[in-house]
């Protein structure tokens, strides 16, 4: 099945009472069970289990070509839910571009259960090397990283991984499962926030754990039930329904993103713009050979380089709202240096480049001349202040 076909059809069946076309809605906290216990019912409490969450976990793990998807109330709810499977003493080796509350996680949370995470430049496989040790339990990757945009070459991190018996698990994320398809490239597991694109209209809360193996499975649907923290049927359904047209939506954000890189690479505001869809791009070739498109995030950093000049930026955007988040159909811009990224020390920002005046667009699917036209009148008032 093709995955256009998939996110329209993948896991979904007509409701059996009804024949309801649209998975419906079940609203409710629990079952009526047999007395008997004849047999293991299906269904008992929602947050073990719901019928509308089945099928979206069905839905998910088609897309990502799995076998099981464990659902979550966020994405750092995820995040979570995978760190709870390791106990102290573990670690953990993390690309030293990520987004900042998984940072936050990490560091501020499971460093004081005794789990440490070493941040690496994933470009590079020796870094890698040398941060693994038989205590080492995880690599964690993005890519396209956050909000860098570096690419990191799944096939080798995952092999390298496989190598030493170390669980991989890749935040998929900016490129969704349309663009990239991580589980295929070696991947253990994926996670997705699925606020972002997959749901793609601003209005859920939403993670999910993918994986291929049981045994992985079976620990993060333990998890999923212990720790409780669970997405409601009404959010599941919104997903399900967001999924529908995940490839058309992001498919035009990606062309968008592409039509407004090019045009913030020859501005004279402009110092530099990240986008692997750019010839200048040094994982441009890497990005060409592991995703459909290039994806519908930019960065760019300006001459101006301070925050206030990036601040001031910001102020002028019309189109592109300020505001954290990425994914939906409108177009959104942030200041990673005092937004997303906030928690990160600002000498390891500016240490993988991420400068005080860095931009970090969410290219949505509005007419592309309107939006070049916002950011155009931006960067035009900004040079004349």
């Amino acid at each position: 099945m093709k995955f256009e076909t998939k996110v329209i059809h993948a896991g979904i069946r007509p409701d059996p009472s009804t024949g309801a076309i649209m998975t419906p809605i079940y609203q409710t906290s629990t079952y009526a069970q047999s007395v008997q216990k004849e047999g293991a019912e299906q269904y008992a409490y929602s947050r073990t289990n719901n019928p509308t969450r089945q099928a979206l976990e069905n839905n998910l793990a088609a897309l990502e070509n799995g076998n099981y998807a464990v659902c979550f109330a966020s994405g750092m709810a995820a995040i979570n839910g995978l760190l709870q499977t390791l106990k102290s003493g573990d670690e953990i080796i993390s690309t030293n571009d990520l987004y900042g509350g998984s940072y936050r996680l990490f560091t501020q949370v499971f460093e004081r259960y005794g789990i440490k995470t070493h941040f690496v430049r994933m470009d590079r496989l020796e870094a890698i090397a040398a941060h693994i040790n038989s205590n080492t339990r995880l690599i964690w990757i993005e890519t396209p990283t956050n909000p860098m945009l570096n690419i990191i070459d799944l096939k080798a991190v995952c092999a390298l991984a496989k190598h030493h018996n170390i669980t991989s698990c890749v935040d998929n994320t900016f490129a969704t499962p349309y663009l990239q398809q991580p589980l295929e490239l070696g991947a253990d597991i994926v996670m997705h926030s699925a606020t972002k694109y997959l749901g793609g209209h601003s209005d859920i809360l939403h993670g999910v754990l993918i994986c291929k193996d049981k045994k992985l499975a079976d620990q993060l649907y333990f998890i999923q039930n212990a720790a409780g923290a669970v997405p409601g049927p009404q959010d599941c359904f919104l997903l399900l329904r967001g999924i529908k047209t995940l490839h058309i939506r992001v498919q035009r954000a990606c062309e968008n993103a592409f039509e407004i890189a090019r045009f913030l690479e020859q501005h004279t505001a402009v110092n530099r713009v990240y986008y692997p869809g750019l010839a200048s791009h040094k994982g441009h070739q890497l990005a060409t050979e592991q995703m459909r498109a290039y994806g519908a995030m930019v960065s760019f950093s300006l001459k101006k380089d301070r925050s206030e000049a990036a601040l001031q930026l910001l102020k002028h955007t019309h189109l592109f709202t300020c505001a954290e988040s990425l994914g939906g159909v409108e177009s959104l811009a942030g200041h990673p240096a005092t937004m997303t990224h906030a928690s990160i020390p600002r000498t390891e920002r500016l240490a993988i480049g991420l400068s005080d005046s860095l931009i970090r667009l969410s290219v949505g699917i509005e007419a592309v001349e309107d939006l070049i036209q916002d950011l155009d009148n931006a960067l035009r008032k900004l040079s004349n202040s």
